[in-house]
C-alpha cells in the first residue's frame, strides 16, 4: 500500500510495514502466543514454517523469562536467548493484540562487563566536575563517541521554536564540524520527536539497507504499530536526508527531562555500524545521567539568579517610602530598575505622566506601546524578545526597543511598566538555508533538503532574551508596587475619617466590598444548594446517592474557589496549589478515612486565572473520584496527585497502582463527558499512560488563557 506523504508532519512513521535487516522480528497473538508473523532474513532462517508455532518452540527464553512475563506496555529488556543454537539478544513489547520480539546478533564486541560499569561511573563523575553546561555537553559528546565509536557526535539543543542548535560536538577522522550550526524544526517533525522521548535509542546501521518487509497470516499485520521497536524501519525521506548529509550509520540517544524532549545525541558514521543491545542500553544509561546533570545546572542557574534578583529588589524597594507618591519613586528609582532586570532604558505611565530612564524610544512610541499592554488583556507580564514581530510600528525603533517586558499594575490610572532591551545583532550560523523551499509538484515524492554547507544569516530586530527568573522579579515588583499603592489607599482613606464617617465608610469599601459581597452571596448560595443535596441524599437509592455525592464534591471544588476569593486580596490570580491542597482536603473528609494514609500530593506552586481555578479543581475531583472508583476495586490504595510546570505548561498528573489501562474504559457517563469538556475548554489534552502498574493520567494545558485573535 502506497500513502502520499505531503508534508514530513504528516508521514506515519510507526507503521513503515518493515524493519532493519540488523535482526529478525516474531509477531505472536497475545493470549495464544502462536506466532502469526514475521520478519527477517534468509540467513536468519526466520521464514513461512515459523508461522503457527508457538514462541517458546522457535526461541529458547532461558529459565528466568517466559513468554507470560513480557510487558504489557513499553518494552521489555530479555537480553540472551538462544536461536538455532545460536546466542542473540533479544527485546519485547506490545502492540494491540499482538506481542512482539526482536532478536538482534550479539556483535564480535564483548558484552559490558564490571570494568566497562566502573568507567560509565568516571563518565558520571566527569559530568559532575563540569564548570558549564556547554563544557558538559562536549564532555558528553567525548563519552558518547567512546562508547559508540562513531565518527561524529553531537549534543543537540532544542530552542523555542523547535529548531534545534549542536551546543557539543566531538569529531574524529575526515568529518565536517556543525558546532553551534543551528537546523530548522522541519529536520525532525512532530511525530518524530514523540518517538523520542518513547523509544530513547534509535540505531540506523546502513542508510543503503534494504527494507525486509512484515509478512503475515493478515495482511493487514503490515501496519502493525512499531513504536516501540528497535529494528523499525526508518522513513525514507529521513535515509534520503542522511545521505545528502554523506553518513552511511546513524544511532541517536534522547535526552528527556521532565517527560519532555530537551535534545539528542546524534551519532553519524562514514561507514555502516551497528550497536548492540549491551551498548545501546549504556547508551541509554548514559543519556538519562546527562539529562539529570542538565536539569540540575539549569535548576542551579535559576536558584542563583533569583537570589541575585531578590536581594537587589529588597534595596530597590526599600527607598519607596509609606507615603511616597508611586509617581515619585517611578521617577526617582528608573535608573535602578532599568539595571535589576539588565535592561537598556525603563518606562513607566503612571496615570497622565511619563518618566523615562536610558535607552528608550520617543515618548509618543513609549506611549503606544504602554497602549497596546493595555489593551492585550492577558494576565501577566507582556515578554518578547522580538517586538517588531507583535507590534510592527516598534521596527522604527528596534535599535533601542527590539526587546520588551512589559506589565500592568493597574488599568484605572493607569500604571504601566516598561523595561526596553536593544538590539542585539547576530549571526546565526545554519547548516543550509533554512528558508530554502522546494515546491512539490503534484503527484511527486517529498524529498529532503539536499545541502547542509554552512549558511550564515544576519538576525535583525531581537534582543537578549528576559529569563524566567527576570519575569518572575518583574511580577514580584508590581504585586509590591501595587500592595503600596492599595495600601497608601486605605492611609488616605482612615485620614478621611475625620471629614465623616459616611463617606469614610463608602471609600474604605471601595477597594473590595462589591466583589467580596458578591462572592459572599455566592457562596452562601453554594452552601444552599449542598444542603439541598445532602437532604435530597438521605432517602435517595444507591446509585441516585452515589450520583448525588459526586455532584456535591464538584459544588465543592467550585464553592471553595469562591472562598479563597472572599479571604484573599487577589480578586483575578489564585494559588492554584495552596488551593487544591484545600479541595484534596475536603475530598478526603467525605471518602473512606484509610484513603488518607494512601494519597500523596505534590503540588508546584502555579499561579493562574480563578475561571481557569476553578476548571481545573474539576478536572483533579473527577480525576481523584475515578481512581478511588476503579482503581482498586473501590478499595484504598496508593494514589498521588501532582501539579508540574514546564515553561508555560502545567502537567496534572494522577497516578494509582491498581488496575492499569482498564481504568480508562469505565466512568463513560457525565463525569467522563464533563472532564472532557473541562479539557477542551482550557485548550488542553489528556492521555493515559500504564504506570507498570497501574495507570497516570497526565492533563497538559497552557497556564495563561491563549490571546484571542484580532480581527
Amino acid at each position: 500500500m502506497t500513502i502520499e506523504i505531503v508534508s514530513c508532519d504528516a508521514e506515519p512513521i510507526h507503521i513503515p510495514g518493515s524493519i532493519q535487516p540488523q535482526g529478525f522480528m516474531l509477531i505472536a497473538d497475545v493470549s495464544s502466543k502462536l506466532i502469526v508473523g514475521y520478519a527477517g532474513r534468509k540467513d536468519y532462517r526466520v521464514d513461512s514454517r515459523v508461522v503457527g508455532l508457538s514462541l517458546d518452540a522457535v526461541i529458547d527464553f532461558g529459565a528466568n523469562v517466559s513468554p507470560d512475563m513480557f510487558p504489557s506496555a513499553g518494552a521489555k529488556v530479555i537480553g540472551d536467548v538462544s536461536f538455532a543454537g545460536t546466542t542473540m539478544d533479544a527485546v519485547a513489547f506490545r502492540t494491540g493484540d499482538h506481542l512482539v520480539v526482536e532478536v538482534t546478533d550479539k556483535g564480535s564486541r564483548p558484552s559490558l562487563d564490571a570494568w566497562f560499569l566502573a568507567e560509565l561511573q568516571v563518565v558520571g563523575g566527569t559530568f559532575e566536575r563540569s564548570s558549564s553546561l556547554n563544557e558538559l555537553c562536549q564532555q558528553a559528546a567525548k563519552a558518547f563517541q567512546g562508547l559508540t565509536g562513531y565518527s561524529r557526535v553531537m549534543v543537540y539543543r532544542f530552542i523555542d521554536d523547535e529548531a534545534g542548535v549542536v551546543v557539543g560536538e566531538s569529531l574524529s577522522g575526515d568529518v565536517s564540524s556543525f558546532m553551534n550550526h543551528h537546523f530548522p524544526a522541519s529536520d525532525i517533525p512532530r511525530q518524530a520527536r514523540a518517538l523520542y522521548v518513547r523509544n530513547p535509542v534509535r540505531v540506523i546501521a546502513d542508510v543503503n539497507y534494504t527494507p525486509v518487509p512484515i509478512v503475515g497470516i493478515d495482511p493487514g499485520l503490515a501496519m502493525i504499530d512499531l513504536s516501540d521497536s528497535t529494528l523499525r524501519s526508518v522513513s525514507p525521506i529521513h535515509i534520503q536526508y542522511l545521505k545528502n548529509m554523506g553518513v552511511a550509520a546513524s544511532a541517536s540517544m534522547s535526552i528527556v527531562m521532565d517527560g519532555v524532549l530537551w535534545g539528542l545525541v546524534a551519532c553519524h558514521h562514514n561507514e555502516p555500524r551497528s550497536l548492540t543491545l549491551t551498548t545501546r542500553l549504556a547508551c541509554q544509561a548514559l543519556a538519562a545521567s546527562l539529562s539529570r546533570q542538565i536539569k540540575a545546572r539549569e535548576e542551579n542557574e535559576l536558584y542563583r539568579e533569583r537570589i541575585r534578583l531578590r536581594s537587589q529588589e529588597d534595596v530597590i524597594l526599600a527607598e519607596l517610602g509609606s507615603d511616597d507618591a508611586l509617581s515619585d519613586f517611578l521617577n526617582r528609582s528608573g535608573g535602578q530598575l532599568a539595571k535589576l532586570l539588565q535592561a537598556d532604558g525603563f518606562a513607566a505611565l503612571c496615570g497622565t505622566s511619563l518618566f523615562v530612564h536610558g535607552e528608550c524610544p520617543a515618548a509618543i512610541d513609549v506611549e503606544g506601546v504602554a497602549k497596546v499592554a493595555l489593551s492585550r488583556g492577558v494576565p501577566g507580564p507582556w515578554v518578547t524578545n522580538e517586538l517588531s514581530r507583535e507590534l510592527p510600528a516598534a521596527s522604527n525603533h528596534r535599535d533601542m526597543a527590539s526587546g520588551l517586558l512589559a506589565s500592568v499594575v493597574s488599568a484605572e490610572e493607569p500604571i504601566v511598566l516598561m523595561w526596553f532591551r536593544a538590539e542585539q545583532l547576530q549571526t546565526v550560523k545554519w547548516a543550509g538555508n533554512p528558508h530554502e523551499n522546494v515546491k512539490l509538484a503534484p503527484g511527486a515524492t517529498l524529498m529532503p533538503r539536499a545541502s547542509f554547507e554552512a549558511w550564515a544569516e544576519s538576525v535583525h530586530g531581537r534582543s537578549r532574551e528576559w529569563s524566567l527568573a527576570e519575569v518572575e522579579s518583574c511580577t514580584r515588583l508590581v504585586r509590591h508596587l501595587l500592595d503600596n499603592r492599595n495600601n497608601q489607599r486605605l492611609r488616605r482613606l482612615n485620614r478621611e475619617l475625620t471629614v465623616t464617617l459616611r463617606e469614610n465608610e463608602t471609600l474604605l469599601s471601595q477597594k473590595d466590598f462589591l466583589l467580596q459581597e458578591v462572592n459572599h452571596r455566592v457562596q452562601n448560595s453554594l452552601s444552599l444548594v449542598s444542603s439541598f443535596l445532602r437532604m435530597q441524599r438521605r432517602g435517595a437509592s444507591a446509585d441516585v446517592k452515589t450520583q448525588l455525592e459526586e455532584a456535591e464534591r464538584r459544588l465543592t471544588a467550585v464553592s471553595l474557589v469562591y472562598r479563597r476569593l472572599y479571604q484573599a486580596d487577589s480578586i483575578s490570580i489564585i494559588d492554584l496549589s495552596r488551593y487544591l491542597g484545600e479541595l484534596c482536603t475536603e475530598i478526603l473528609t467525605a471518602m473512606d478515612k484509610n484513603w488518607a494514609s494512601h494519597i500523596t500530593l505534590d503540588f508546584a506552586p502555579v499561579l493562574v486565572t480563578t475561571d481557569r481555578a476553578i476548571s481545573i479543581g474539576l478536572i483533579v475531583n473527577e480525576l481523584m473520584t475515578n481512581a478511588t472508583k476503579y482503581a482498586y476495586g473501590g478499595a484504598p490504595g496508593p494514589l498521588t496527585v501532582a501539579i508540574e510546570q514546564h515553561r508555560d505548561t502545567l502537567r496534572i498528573v494522577v497516578s494509582d497502582h491498581g488496575e492499569g489501562k482498564s481504568e480508562v474504559t469505565k466512568g463513560t457517563g457525565f463525569g467522563s463527558r464533563m472532564l472532557g469538556a473541562l479539557i477542551d475548554q482550557l485548550r488542553g489534552q489528556i492521555s493515559y499512560v500504564d504506570n507498570a502498574p497501574g495507570l497516570r493520567a497526565i492533563v497538559s494545558m497552557p497556564i495563561h488563557a491563549p490571546a484571542k485573535n484580532k480581527p
